[in-house]
């Protein structure tokens, strides 16, 4: 059959079909397991030098967290997780439930528990008293500016904590900025700006200092070898174990507020 001159044209005028579009992979469901009548997602963490499998559950009990080597598969994470699920479920028990701040509530400040007084028709700014906040102002936005003066807080003690520190250490007291890292108490980066919690206002002093001064000796040893926890004993006044101790069983307790 020959092929006109018209047929031809039309050929070329046809519309061709549209190829079909390529399948959109779905992304892989992240892991996670019941625990206590609750799911907890698996919050996989892949490090260059890990040797082993570590977890621990996130502050606020939102999460299992599990450090690993890169060659690890998430499988395996899973299975750690399961086998270690009556730890998981201990660590969930002593969670504490978030705190509503409320008159007649109470908060800790630098390690002592305050009570809340509130006076609608005073000033909004905040007091200390003998064992208590005093403030105004409306009661709603009570926890917003309660968070607000504790940041200020930190600010100034951490400023303080840092010139003290820096100056027994030798060197140059480094830029700050406050965090609210649920993992970190506090961190270093490699410019030397050194990030601290803001919530550890809420810890007795002692406890504070000792992330401060641990910072501060990052500033020299940027790492946890000998010479740094020698340094950190040089220049932190305190019992360190006993802060850290202090950390491991109370600081949790600590983002049971501003949640």
């Amino acid at each position: 059959m020959m092929m006109t001159a018209k047929m031809i044209d039309w050929l070329r005028r046809s519309p061709r079909a549209a190829p079909a579009p390529e399948p959109v992979a779905k992304p892989a469901p992240q892991p996670g397991i019941e625990i206590a009548g609750r799911h907890l997602p698996i919050v996989i963490r892949r490090l260059a030098r890990a040797q082993q499998l570590t977890m621990r559950l996130a502050p606020d009990g939102s999460e299992i967290r599990i450090s690993m080597p890169r060659w690890a598969r998430d499988a395996e994470a899973l299975r750690f997780a399961r086998k270690r699920a009556d730890w998981l479920a201990s660590q969930l028990a002593v969670h504490v439930a978030p705190q509503t701040l409320r008159p007649g509530s109470t908060l800790p400040f630098r390690g002592a528990p305050l009570a809340l007084c509130h006076s609608p028709g005073t000033a909004r700014r905040i007091t200390l008293g003998e064992g208590q906040i005093t403030l105004g102002g409306p009661l709603e936005s009570l926890e917003r500016r309660l968070a607000r003066w504790l940041q200020a807080e930190a600010r100034t003690a951490f400023a303080d904590d840092l010139a003290h520190y820096s100056a027994i250490a030798g060197v140059g007291q480094p830029a700050m900025a406050l965090s609210n890292a649920k993992a970190r108490w506090g961190s270093c980066s490699s410019r030397g700006v050194v990030r601290l919690n803001w919530r550890l206002m809420m810890a007795p002093d002692i406890v504070r200092r000792s992330v401060v001064a641990h910072e501060v000796a990052h500033l020299v040893h940027f790492d946890h070898s000998p010479s740094f926890h020698a340094l950190l004993g040089q220049i932190f006044e305190g019992d360190i174990n006993a802060a850290n101790h202090w950390l491991r069983q109370n600081g949790r307790s600590l983002y049971a507020y501003f949640a």
